[in-house]
């Protein structure tokens, strides 16, 4: 089969992200009202900041924002993710960074996979986190043991999902029939599964070793947990959602409110408490309930350089060692405060962020630049300074790990917190996974890099040329 018979990568993206926001609406009705909260918001925000939405336009970020979401899932062993990571690989996502949750009392570690390339994202940035259980980190002997067996028994995948990942990794690609096929079935593996495959009594052993641990190994499937929708104003969503009937998280996480956003910010409304049958021992089935599935919103902002996010983490930590924020909300305020007030070390305009190298910018040539002719390459900070480049920043496509575990928290119940010894292991990690993850910094300084060298040639190729 020829190659310009396949659909491409992004159009089976595209498809599997709209059939699963699709799919997740009709699970989880409130997740409907969120996407219209966060739609009404971003427009609001379009409306009264036309500076704003001249830089999106000139960044051709306007038209993602209301199409820009992801998902998280968690999975159980190291043949799931692997074969994840090659289901992933057909829609042209790609894994992206390594976060340690055991660091915040989560039994994880995870990576996200989305697309890479510019075009590719622009096109549609759809990203899925993705978890894998760390069975190790669990004290108990003898559930440890059992909960392996379960989940070695279970398989995730339906078969025709296997065979088409197969084909594709064969061919080079799916034809519109067979990634259409390749969309049903794997939407198959998120969706939500209403009986249990171990009994009551396991459900609560597991349980009680960590509510994550539950959810991983008690059900036949991982089932989506959350998708998210990006806003461009999340403080407003925020106090917007109780009028939609939504109870918010206590606390933002992530960064304070800025004028100049970094990095992510997220807030969640309380997973749901949902009905879900237990296998008895007579072979039939108990009623009891499960909590996983949540809402959540995110708003994005500049990609930082390791000297940026080296800044990042430390204000964070001088936050947290004057308030460290509660479970339950009850000193939501005093957080804020404690934030917003250690983050006056963090410089608030673009320009300032760019001049002490705390952030990744794309730079383009101003109607000025494409208008002039340079003899010879100058330096970016003189062609700024002479108003014949300008830059704009690099959105955040990824996470960080202590927000990711704040909303996992945050839908676990007020007193569920834990504690594990943190055990960062990025090389079994990738063992499991199959290949090594992308460096999140090499790659936003490739694409800063690969922008700057383009203005250059653009200003000398007229020169060079005559």
């Amino acid at each position: 089969m020829k190659e310009n018979s396949f659909v491409s990568a992004d159009d089976i993206r595209s498809a599997f992200s709209a059939a699963m926001s699709q799919m997740y609406r009709e699970e989880v009705p409130a997740y409907g009202t969120l996407m219209e909260l966060v739609a009404k918001v971003n427009a609001d925000t379009l409306s009264a900041d036309a500076t704003l939405k001249e830089r999106l336009e000139a960044t051709d970020s306007l038209d993602r924002i209301s199409e820009e979401r992801h998902g998280a899932i968690r999975l159980g062993t190291p043949a799931e993710l692997s074969t994840m990571r090659r289901v992933f690989a057909v829609m042209g996502m790609y894994p992206v960074g390594y976060y340690d949750l055991s660091t915040a009392g989560v039994p994880v570690h995870s990576t996200a996979f989305r697309p890479v390339g510019e075009a590719a994202l622009k096109r549609n940035p759809f990203r899925v986190f993705t978890s894998l259980l760390r069975l190790d980190l669990i004290a108990d002997e003898r559930l440890r043991a059992e909960a392996e067996a379960i989940l070695k028994e279970r398989r995730i995948f339906t078969p025709a999902a296997i065979e088409l990942t197969g084909k594709a990794e064969r061919d080079g690609g799916l034809a519109k029939a067979d990634a259409d096929r390749f969309v049903a079935e794997v939407l198959e593996t998120f969706r939500w599964h209403d009986k249990a495959s171990v009994g009551a009594d396991m459900y609560e052993r597991l349980h009680d070793a960590h509510r994550l641990v539950a959810d991983v190994v008690s059900f036949k499937g991982p089932h989506i947990n959350h998708l998210t929708p990006r806003t461009l104003d999340i403080d407003k969503v925020q106090a917007l959602m109780p009028e939609y009937g939504i109870a918010p998280k206590a606390v933002v996480e992530g960064p304070p409110t800025r004028k100049c956003p970094i990095l992510l910010r997220q807030t969640s409304f309380k997973a749901l408490e949902e009905p879900v049958s237990f296998r008895d021992a007579g072979g039939g089935w108990k009623a009891g309930s499960h909590t996983a599935r949540f809402g959540e919103i995110e708003q994005r902002g500049l990609a930082l350089t390791p000297k940026g996010r080296g800044l990042y983490d430390r204000l964070l930590e001088e936050s947290r060692k004057v308030v460290r924020p509660a479970a339950d909300g009850s000193n939501a305020r005093a957080y804020e405060g404690a934030l917003a007030e250690a983050f006056q070390g963090f410089p608030d305009s673009w320009a300032e962020i760019r001049r002490a190298g705390l952030g990744y910018f794309s730079y383009s040539l101003t109607e000025k630049g494409r208008q002039t002719k340079l003899p010879g390459r100058r330096d970016i900070d003189s062609l700024i300074a002479d108003g014949l480049v300008r830059f704009d920043p690099i959105v955040y496509e990824d996470f960080l790990p202590v927000s990711a575990a704040g909303i996992f928290q945050s839908n676990l119940g007020d007193g569920a917190q834990q504690e594990f010894v943190a055990s960062p292991n990025q090389k079994r990690f990738e063992a499991d996974l199959g290949v090594a993850v992308l460096n999140e910094f090499d790659h936003y300084a490739g694409i800063e890099q690969a922008s700057i060298e383009s203005c250059l040639r653009a200003l000398t190729a007229a020169v060079a040329a005559e």
